[in-house]
């Protein structure tokens, strides 16, 4: 049983990464008002491409 949670946890990080990749810059804009959208953007693209490996790499470890 835990081992399935796990797995359901990691492919929720994965999925929550590749959306903060794909949408970054439409989340920078609806969710902060700092005037440079481009660093923002370029920090929630690097948030979620470290949430993408760190839920890839559990997803690796669970399936041995």
């Amino acid at each position: 049983m835990f081992n399935i949670v796990m797995k359901i946890i990691a492919l929720i990080l994965v999925l929550i990464g590749s959306i903060y990749i794909y949408d970054a810059r439409l989340l920078t804009k609806k969710f902060f008002g700092f005037g440079d959208q481009n660093e923002g953007a370029a920090g929630l693209k690097f948030l979620g491409f470290i949430l993408a490996i760190i839920g890839g790499i559990i997803l690796y470890l669970l399936s041995k």
